[in-house]
């Protein structure tokens, strides 16, 4: 009620003051942060590796363990390394120390893995190396399958749950 009786009292008061928390929060606003997330350094290295044809054992014996032997013993500042073999894919995740240099450390992966491939199978091209990043993770994941609709219509259907404006 005390506001209602301020505005009939002195109206330009309470315009200046709508008006100023009108344009304070259009300000806030322009300022505001799009990700919700916080800003998360995880010092962590994946190194992908892709070769067709071979087993998952085979992967993890011929690629993946060779691999990690190379990075353990060449990069500097590793904690400890994971790694994961299936068919024709090996992915070996690095673990840092807080405090180290990303990039040097990529550098230094990249430079390994290069010369490390001279003793894998041959033909295996170069592993794709991704610094992990919290942000990169998805907040859903959702799985589209059709039993009445075709190979051809799913991907459609996906696109526009994704997008239905197009």
């Amino acid at each position: 009620m005390w506001l209602v009786i301020l505005a009939l009292r002195r109206p330009y008061t309470v315009a200046v003051m709508a008006l100023s928390i009108l344009v304070l929060g259009v300000l806030c606003v322009g300022d505001m942060r799009r990700d919700i997330f916080p800003v998360i350094d995880i010092p962590v290295v994946i190194v992908v590796w892709n070769y067709p044809g071979l087993s998952a054992e085979d992967m993890r014996r011929r690629v993946v363990l060779l691999s990690e032997r190379a990075y353990s013993a060449t990069v500097n500042g590793i904690s400890h390394i994971d790694s994961q073999s299936i068919s024709r894919i090996g992915v070996v995740k690095i673990y840092f120390e807080k405090g180290t240099e990303i990039g040097a450390a990529i550098a230094q992966i990249s430079s390994v893995s290069s010369t490390a491939t001279r003793s894998m199978p041959p033909g295996i091209t170069p592993p794709i190396v991704i610094q992990y990043d919290a942000s990169n993770v998805p907040v859903a994941q959702m799985t589209l399958r059709s039993w009445a609709h075709g190979q051809k219509v799913v991907p459609w259907l996906a696109g526009r749950l994704r997008n239905p404006d197009h």
